[in-house]
Parts: structure tokens; C-alpha cells; sequence
């Protein structure tokens, strides 16, 4: 497959195009490079004959129209977003206008290139959203496809927003798409502001581990190399004009996800008292839903995709992999956000 990748510099997108390129697959990654983005993610890959880079904002109509003509794709999988909750509760603009109306950009361009070009091969827009559009889940009940829409803070509506452009887009020009919502991610080179990388680092630094309200918010959690190796899965094999859902019903509460990192980094290092002494309840963030539930069964019914990952597995993977990159860690300690939580309004 040839594949133009946006925010492939980003967390997720990075795992996917590092999966793809090993995969065999060849890859554009263009990206904005904005705070989270770090090409040190792609260090694996950056001299592989199968892969490419160019730095672009998608919100761009001629840059990215130019590029996707140029690289002449079938296959595009949209996994550039600012996907910080808190930051979006602190500034709602680039959030806005990078999910919102880059995603209308992408849409525009790929729809005239697919419209010029289909005759000569199959091709697939891969919208990558989140659970978090749904909301709360109400009565225990885990999200499904059809579950209705109901995000409750800007990130998840503007989300939301650009899932539904991808269906009018779907509907109305009729350009083979589809659209996936996964659960939490987790992973080696997640930036150090969300929940778990944000506990890793400041218990290494002997810093007080915050967690929002009492901590018994519950996500479901995967790990990235499972939702990338889904999302490689549905690109090739998913069906135009569907949505799946991508989660690996491993639900857990804030808190004892949190005491569970602390273990795993007292087993590992053996400090004088355990790192949970760390915790800090801290201010609820306004508008935090109580209760994520995925319901993958639509994916694990009619694919081959199973989680390799179990939560207690994943994390000490993960926490394993910050305390033997340390540097990639240094390398970002300069950067806005690292080791806080935003949010405060």
C-alpha cells in the first residue's frame, strides 16, 4: 500500500508509521510539528527507503492539495489532531480550527483527487477518532457504533464535528471512507501530559503525581501498538462507510491505574517509600465524564485483530520503556505542559 499519513510524528501516528513501514508499505508522514510532534518517535525509520517526510499544516488547502497530488496515495489516514483534553479547556483554538477545519481540508483535496484518479486503483480515507465523543456511559452500558454523540468538552465536540463531516462526505460524494473511535492509548513516546507518561515522569523526579477530583474516573485502556496494528487492519480490509469501534476491555479507574504504575516503578526501583506517597488529589477539570466503555465486537466479530496487550502487561512494557529513554524524556523537558495537568480555566 501506499499510504499518506497526517500527524505521523505525533504518539499514535508514529506507531502506525513505524507498523506500516515494517509492514512493507510506503509512507508520506506530514505533519505540523507542533508541541507534542517529536521525529525522534520515527528515529527507526527516517532512513528507510519506504518512507518520507514532509512538515506541513493540514489546514493548508495548497499545501496539502499539492502534496496529495504529487504522492498520488490510495490510502490516507487522518491521525493529525490536537487531542489534549485539558489544553482544550485552557485554549479551544487550535483545537478547533487543526480537528475541525483541517479535517474539511483533507476531505476537499482527497474527494478531487479520488474523483480524477479512481478509475486507476481502490482507495480509502481513514478518519481516526476517539470514544470520547460519545460522552459518558450511562447505566454501565459500553459504547457501541450506534451509540449517539455527546461530547461534554471542546476536544470531544470538535471530534465529533469532524466525524461528521467524514459522513456527509460519505454520504453526499460518496468517497470510499471510513471512520474508527478507540479507547485511551497508552505507549512507549507518549508526550508527557497525559495520565500515564505524566506519573512516570514526575515520579522519577520526586514530584507530586496529581490526579483529577478522587480518581475513579474509568477508561477503557489500549495499548498503541494494538490500536495501530487495527487501524493498518480496517485500512486494508475495512468496509467503505463504516465506523468500528477499537478498544481492548481493559476498563480501570484513574486511581488504580495510577497505584498500579507505582508498583511497577517500586518493584523496578526500590525506593526508600513508595512512589505512592507521590499522590496529589488535585481539582476535578471542568466537564470530566465520569465512565468510558468501548464495545469492540463489531471489529473482534468480523477480523482477525485481537489485543496483544493486557493492562497489567502493557504498563510495565511502558514504564520499562520511559526509564530506559530517559534521554527521549530530556530531549522534551523544555517543551510547554511536560509533567502538569492543564485544565484549570
Amino acid at each position: 500500500m501506499r499510504i499518506l499519513i497526517t500527524g505521523g510524528a505525533g504518539f499514535i501516528g508514529s506507531a502506525v508509521v513505524r507498523r506500516a513501514i515494517r509492514q512493507g508499505h510506503e509512507v508520506l508522514n506530514l505533519d505540523a510539528l507542533t508541541y507534542a510532534s517529536c521525529l525522534e518517535n520515527l528515529k527507526e525509520v527516517e532512513n528507510h527507503k519506504n518512507y518520507s517526510f514532509q512538515q506541513i499544516d493540514i489546514r493548508d488547502k495548497s499545501d496539502v492539495r499539492e502534496t496529495l497530488f504529487d504522492y498520488k496515495p490510495n490510502f490516507l489516514i487522518n491521525l493529525a489532531a490536537e487531542s489534549h483534553v485539558d489544553r482544550s479547556i485552557d485554549s479551544a483554538d487550535d483545537v478547533l480550527t487543526t480537528n475541525v477545519i483541517g479535517t474539511y481540508v483533507l476531505l476537499d483535496a482527497f474527494t478531487k483527487y479520488w474523483h480524477e484518479n479512481k478509475k486507476n486503483m481502490s482507495y480509502k480515507f481513514h478518519h481516526v477518532s476517539t470514544d470520547e465523543v460519545f460522552g459518558n456511559v450511562e447505566n454501565s452500558i459500553r459504547f457501541t457504533e450506534e451509540t449517539k454523540y455527546n461530547p461534554k468538552n471542546p476536544y470531544s465536540a470538535s471530534k465529533a464535528s469532524s466525524d461528521h463531516l467524514v459522513r456527509s462526505w460519505i454520504n453526499t460524494y460518496e468517497i470510499p471512507a471510513i471512520i474508527t473511535n478507540c479507547s485511551n492509548n497508552y505507549g512507549p513516546y507518549q508526550f508527557p501530559e497525559k495520565l500515564i507518561p505524566v506519573v512516570i515522569l514526575n515520579a522519577l523526579n520526586n514530584k507530586d503525581i496529581p490526579i483529577y477530583g478522587t480518581g475513579e474516573n474509568i477508561r477503557d485502556w489500549i495499548h498503541v501498538d494494538d490500536h495501530a496494528d487495527a487501524l493498518l487492519l480496517l485500512l486494508e480490509q475495512g468496509k467503505n462507510g463504516e465506523t468500528y469501534n477499537i478498544g481492548s476491555n481493559c476498563e480501570m479507574s484513574n486511581l488504580s491505574l495510577v497505584n498500579l504504575i507505582c508498583e511497577i516503578l517500586d518493584k523496578q526501583l526500590k525506593p526508600i517509600k513508595s512512589f505512592k506517597s507521590n499522590i496529589k488529589f488535585v481539582a476535578d477539570r471542568p466537564g470530566h465524564d465520569l465512565h468510558y466503555g468501548i464495545d469492540a465486537s463489531k471489529l473482534l466479530n468480523n477480523y482477525s485483530w485481537r489485543p496483544k496487550f493486557d493492562i497489567k502487561k502493557g504498563v510495565e512494557q511502558t514504564v520499562s520503556w520511559y526509564l530506559n529513554n530517559q534521554e527521549w524524556l530530556d530531549n522534551l523537558s523544555n517543551r510547554q505542559g511536560v509533567g502538569v495537568r492543564l485544565g484549570k480555566i
